[in-house]
């Protein structure tokens, strides 16, 4: 009798231990802390922001701005140095990246399928909003005899890479002065190989296209008297008009030792994001970015606002970015 009772509480504490077993079964199936998003959506936790060469401005900026996303979201965010836009945009397309730094023209023509993209249009890639103006410098030295566009003709002169924002800004300034490629001997270097060829002689004159002011141009002035090739009033007229993304921009006296101001043109910087991003971690960024703008050292943080965040947006603005602005109350003009 007794072993009886003894078998039949092991069989009763056996049922009761597979119950509490199903019940913290049910427990964990319940649980929604599994790493994704509100929406469902599987949340990231490494971000990577392609920017530009080390001695350009995108790179400086882009580290900061990798910082304040990193503190601000949580997710690990790399700032990583790059060819810049046209390559960029390649990696985001191949899904290299998830954020980086273009040329507002850049990502627009990518999108269209044009110029460098010609035939390869490219349909995975949003805005996160514009940043603050990338100028067009025409950098040479003081005592080169360069005051022109026309007088560099038959000059060796930096273009950047074929392809990249700086090569296109390069040649639509050539064509409107009624000149090509052709019509110089254009080298393909980045912004330190170009400021470090004047220095040496090697080049007569480059164009880079970064935000003022630019290390590698500061660190040209340091040895060497620059100057900054101006762009006529009417030439820029006829640039803006047949390339609305251009602005007429002014390089400030003082900025490189320069005497006097400087016209020039403009175009705009933005961050872009591949369209697979989730849209939660978009928004988070974005927020991160425009909200924590005055914390960064970089002078072209003041450019950096809400306000200003669709200027010169030619693509789709991602769906995160979109319900921020929205928040804010920003709508294109």
């Amino acid at each position: 009798m007794k072993k009886k009772n003894l078998f039949s509480t092991a069989a009763l504490l056996l049922a009761m231990i597979l119950f509490l077993a199903a019940c913290g079964g049910d427990d964990s199936d319940n649980n929604t802390d599994d790493g994704a998003s509100s929406d469902g959506e599987e949340k990231l936790e490494f971000l990577q922001m392609l920017t530009g060469g080390t001695s350009g401005t995108y790179y400086p900026l882009g580290g900061e701005m990798a910082t304040n996303i990193t503190e601000a979201t949580g997710i690990q965010t790399d700032a990583v140095s790059s060819n810049a836009s046209a390559d960029n945009v390649i990696a985001l397309q191949e899904g290299e990246a998830e954020l980086a730094f273009v040329q507002t023209d850049v990502v627009a023509n990518a999108v269209e399928g044009i110029n460098a993209f010609d035939g390869n249009p490219v349909d995975n890639v949003q805005a996160v909003g514009s940043l603050y103006p990338e100028t067009i410098q025409i950098v040479t030295s003081a005592d080169s005899g360069i005051a022109s566009v026309e007088d560099l003709a038959g000059k060796t002169v930096s273009v950047g890479a074929p392809g990249s924002g700086t090569y296109i800004n390069a040649e639509q300034i050539l064509e409107i002065h009624g000149m090509t490629m052709d019509d110089i001997d254009a080298q393909n270097l980045d912004f330190g190989e170009s400021t470090g060829g004047i220095q040496d002689g090697n080049i007569d004159a480059a164009f880079i296209t970064a935000g003022t002011p630019t290390g590698a141009v500061e660190g040209l002035s340091a040895t060497v008297d620059v100057s900054i090739v101006s762009i006529s009033q009417d030439k820029i007229g006829e640039m803006v008009e047949k390339y609305p993304y251009y602005a007429e921009d002014t390089i400030a006296a003082g900025t490189y030792g320069l005497e006097e101001d400087v016209t020039t043109v403009a175009v705009l910087a933005m961050l872009a994001v591949a369209d697979s991003v989730p849209e939660d971690t978009v928004y988070e960024l974005t927020k991160a970015i425009y909200e924590n703008a005055s914390s960064m050292a970089h002078a072209k943080a003041e450019f950096i606002t809400p306000d200003s965040a669709l200027e010169g947006i030619g693509i789709d603005v991602h769906p995160g970015a979109q319900k921020y602005f929205d928040e804010e109350g920003i709508t294109a003009e």
